[in-house]
């Protein structure tokens, strides 16, 4: 780490006065030259050809790991593969116009044990895999593209026929699902068209996430459910750098759903939380707790572009899951966004699976700071005392246009507002006429 990026580390904590790990300021990527002994794909019989080549990549995997470790290599061309597991010491890296390409039959993707929406079920697998690895790099300026195209189709057509239908009735794999792993590096990657979600964590410590793309479209067809990055049950993840533009929510942090989630060891928390200098296109919401979470604490997202949202801080509230959400910071945020906050009941899928009260939820000490920002609303939050307590809300140095304010003092305990401007779009018309 340079003495710069140590500097611009000093002094700096997260939203409860947790000191901010050195580890979160050293955004080094390695070149492919230290990645070790170099297995490239065209050298292994594996072709731009448009032929389906899983068994033989998988194959080279397992040789390199065979073999003490190294890094698979896709050169420049576009290679087709169906779900890849990588194991331990075995790296990734996409070169220059290198396309490492998901197959659009379910059929290419294992049915496993796996985590998905906030349990542990029989699912299918990711196109790329990496469980219980300690060091795990995938980086290079190339493409890992899910090709989710026909399954976005199909899945349009099932909801028109069956509007109850679920995520998973659809049968679609995710592109990234990294699990039980720590000191991950994912850099510098064009992560597209995921059939499902993009890039799911899940129990892991010390993941970054620099200066990638991450893509999948809302138009023409939407691409259902392909959420950025899924934070679930994690601790240490940075995302830094990064351009996220998806049809559902960009940053979402997970853990477990159902009426005793938080009492099982399959769920948990997520701590420590650095979202920095990333640039949002379209998105539900740009840092969403929920729709499955139990648990999340000092969570920081600042420096950062919002150019088209639904949602910048989005609680979830699921009258079916006992939820705390506690120190979450929001700061020094400049664009455009439909809710600047919004907090409201959520009721997708609710099941209290026989439980007779209620779980209470918390959400306290969230700040939202120094921002910039044009909204249709400033305060999109509804007081629902039955299911979920609100406590400790701090609005400083804010300066926003809205089409509507929405605010309700009420609705928070102990609400500190602070150099805050909210500008109603109608007397800003009316101003300006006369």
């Amino acid at each position: 780490m340079s003495k710069k990026d140590r500097e611009c580390g000093m002094g700096q904590t997260f939203p409860d006065g947790t000191p901010i790990d050195s580890w979160f300021y050293d955004t080094s990527v390695p070149e492919l030259s230290e990645l070790g002994r170099q297995y490239v794909l065209t050298e292994h019989g594996i072709f731009d050809d448009g032929k389906l080549y899983t068994a033989q990549i998988q194959h080279l995997i397992d040789t390199a790991h065979a073999n003490g470790g190294g890094v698979i290599v896709v050169p420049r061309g576009t290679y087709l593969t169906g779900s890849l597991f990588f194991r331990q010491g075995v790296h990734l890296y996409v070169a220059e116009e290198g396309v490492l390409k998901g197959s659009s039959d379910i059929q290419d993707y294992e049915l496993r044990m796996t985590r998905i929406e906030g349990e542990s079920c029989l699912y299918f697998a990711a196109l790329i895999n990496v469980d219980g690895v300690d060091g795990f790099i995938m980086c290079g300026p190339g493409t890992i593209d899910g090709n989710g195209l026909k399954s976005w189709r199909a899945f349009w057509l099932r909801r028109a026929w069956n509007p109850a239908c679920t995520n998973k009735d659809e049968q679609r794999p995710r592109l990234v699902f990294i699990s039980n792993s720590k000191n991950v590096l994912v850099a510098q990657l064009h992560l597209i068209n995921a059939h499902f979600w993009t890039n799911h964590l899940y129990k892991c410590d010390h993941v970054k996430y620099l200066d990638c793309d991450i893509f999948s479209p809302a138009v023409p067809v939407k691409a259902p459910s392909t959420d950025a990055v899924d934070i679930d049950a994690c601790s240490d993840v940075l995302v830094k750098g990064c351009r996220m533009e998806v049809n559902d929510d960009a940053v979402v942090l997970k853990g477990g759903k159902g009426p005793w989630a938080d009492t099982t060891a399959e769920n948990g928390a997520n701590e420590r939380i650095l979202v920095e200098d990333c640039v949002y296109g379209f998105c539900h919401g740009c840092l969403t707790c929920g729709s499955e979470s139990v648990h999340n604490r000092n969570i920081l997202i600042r420096r950062i572009q919002v150019r088209e949202g639904n949602n910048l801080l989005w609680l979830k509230m699921r009258p079916d899951t006992p939820q705390h959400y506690e120190y979450i910071t929001v700061e020094q945020v400049e664009g455009k966004i439909e809710n600047f906050i919004n907090i409201n009941p959520w009721t997708q899928f609710f099941d209290l699976k026989g439980r007779t009260d209620m779980p209470v939820s918390r959400a306290d000490h969230i700040r939202m700071a120094d921002c910039r920002c044009e909204c249709g609303t400033f305060f999109h939050v509804k007081k629902e005392e039955a299911q979920y307590h609100l406590a400790d809300f701090t609005f400083e140095n804010l300066r926003l246009t809205a089409k509507w304010n929405g605010f309700s003092e009420g609705a928070v305990e102990n609400l500190l507002m602070k150099d805050v401007t909210v500008e109603e779009e109608s007397v800003c018309q009316m101003e300006e006429s006369v």
